[in-house]
């Protein structure tokens, strides 16, 4: 996985992709029916078909705020649980961000495109025996429904949410619970793009002539431009298709920047359409 920082400008807003670790989960999983013989072409998997999975976050700064889109999946793992991802101990959200020289203090919005833990791992810290912001100024934005589901603890998604990664936000007044498509600052806005769960959102930053959007996990994985390429974890994939659809024919028509939740190499890249598919272009790693 790099470790090195890449950074995009657009306009008058920097975005630097940060890397908080990464994880290695089953291949089939994270392309659904899509067949190894293709995928494998892009992520090489290793003895027990794990691929890895770059735990993404992105720093925005514009003029007046300096913005975190998730906080990667945190420290809160047994050694079972780092055995059978592959991952060592990785470091607090905050020791990332130093490191990255950005100070955890200086944040002052954190968005969670979704709840899941390698989301939201590291929205919070434990301080003096209690759960606390990892950003201790910052304002946390996630949907209202995304909330309600991640409750819910259905039988179907229950281990992916982690109420300690939330509930404590929420009881310290730190985490906001929006409802649909919004700007959250001047020129960064959330946008709902169902189907890899109902609520999650994409986020859009839009400064002079440029558009970037953070995919999150509509496409984890730059190969997963392609429409029908949807991870099995995907509540409702036929959504995921049509959002893809949408989105990426905007992106590829008006030459937005991408970047993605989980690719371990690539931070940046636009796409075009060729001979009837979506690849990619201009690339930053």
């Amino acid at each position: 996985m790099s470790s090195h920082l890449t950074a995009l400008t657009i306009g008058d807003t920097r975005i630097t992709l940060l890397r908080a670790g990464a994880y290695w989960w089953d291949g089939g999983a994270m392309f659904g029916v899509v067949p190894r013989s293709l995928w494998g072409k892009t992520h090489q998997p290793d003895e027990q078909n794990r691929i890895e999975c770059g735990l993404n976050c992105c720093v925005v700064e514009t003029a007046d705020h300096r913005i975190l889109i998730d906080t990667g999946g945190g420290v809160r793992f047994d050694e079972r649980a780092r055995e059978r991802q592959k991952m060592p101990q990785p470091p607090q959200l905050r020791e990332v961000l130093a490191a990255a020289g950005f100070e955890p203090e200086t944040f002052d919005t954190v968005i969670n495109t979704h709840l899941h833990w390698d989301h939201c791992g590291g929205n919070t810290v434990d301080e003096n025996g209690r759960a606390v912001a990892s950003l201790p100024h910052a304002r946390y934005f996630v949907q209202r429904g995304e909330l309600l589901h991640a409750r819910e603890q259905h039988p179907r998604d229950a281990v992916s949410y982690r109420a300690i990664n939330y509930e404590p936000l929420l009881e310290a007044g730190q985490l906001h619970l929006i409802e649909g498509d919004r700007e959250i600052v001047p020129g960064v806005a959330v946008r709902v793009a169902p189907g890899h769960n109902r609520d999650m959102m994409v986020v859009l930053v839009r400064s002079g002539h440029d558009t970037w959007c953070h995919a999150a996990d509509l496409a984890p994985f730059a190969a997963q431009i392609t429409p029908t390429w949807v991870a099995g974890f995907d509540l409702y994939p036929m959504e995921t298709i049509a959002q893809k659809q949408e989105l990426f024919s905007r992106a590829a028509a008006e030459g937005w920047w991408l970047s993605f939740a989980h690719e371990p190499r690539l931070a940046f890249a636009k796409i075009e359409t060729r001979e009837g598919k979506w690849r990619t272009t201009e690339t930053r790693a």
